[in-house]
């Protein structure tokens, strides 16, 4: 068994692209763990839970399984998997955007700062808690413009959506990010000065 794990350690990217090209299982299951990690960050990104970031997360590599013979090998596999993710993401958006809740900006408690001053360390369970209390469309907005780097043009075009409604779920992300932050961690780490 430990020389098994030694071996597969042992593949690089493209022989396991190789094996998958052949169908052979082992292949397909390292390369799949490989990306997990990866894969799952992505995803969480654009759902309102771990199980749908899962759900998309296999959707994805059954399309790599699939599209293998595309992908051009003189460039990044995990560049090429990450356009899949978020393609796939955003299809599993706008399929479930009928059931999604918008949450109005008139319903944030203005926190009178601008910019909070970060004075405690987040964790990413922090960090996704924060995202996880934003609607659908800004999630999504925030994730393809802060994290992925899509224009707002292009977002547009994604979403089904214009520009300027692009531009101002983008606004309107930030403004909660901030107000949530002020709201549960900046009054926390306070407290824990105070003690």
């Amino acid at each position: 068994m430990n020389e098994k794990r030694l071996q597969v350690q042992e593949y690089s990217d493209s022989d396991l692209i190789a094996g998958c090209l052949k169908g052979k299982e082992l292949h397909q299951e390292v390369l799949y763990k490989r990306y997990f990690s990866f894969a799952i960050s992505i995803c969480i990104r654009y759902t309102k839970d771990r199980n749908e970031a899962m759900e998309i997360v296999n959707d994805s590599y059954m399309k790599v399984l699939e599209n293998l013979g595309e992908y051009d090998s003189s460039k990044s596999f995990k560049a090429w998997y990450s356009r899949i993710l978020v393609n796939t993401s955003i299809d599993n958006y706008r399929k479930n955007l009928k059931h999604t809740n918008n949450l109005s900006i008139e319903n944030i408690i203005e926190t009178g700062e601008h910019e909070p001053d970060i004075d405690i360390e987040l964790s990413v369970n922090d960090i996704l808690k924060i995202f996880s209390h934003l609607p659908e469309n800004y999630k999504v907005t925030f994730s393809l413009f802060e994290i992925e780097g899509y224009s707002h043009e292009e977002i547009g075009k994604l979403l089904g959506v214009t520009t300027s409604t692009s531009r101002s779920n983008l606004a309107r992300a930030k403004k909660m990010v901030r107000a949530i932050y002020m709201k549960e961690f900046n009054s926390s780490a306070k407290r824990h000065e105070a003690v």
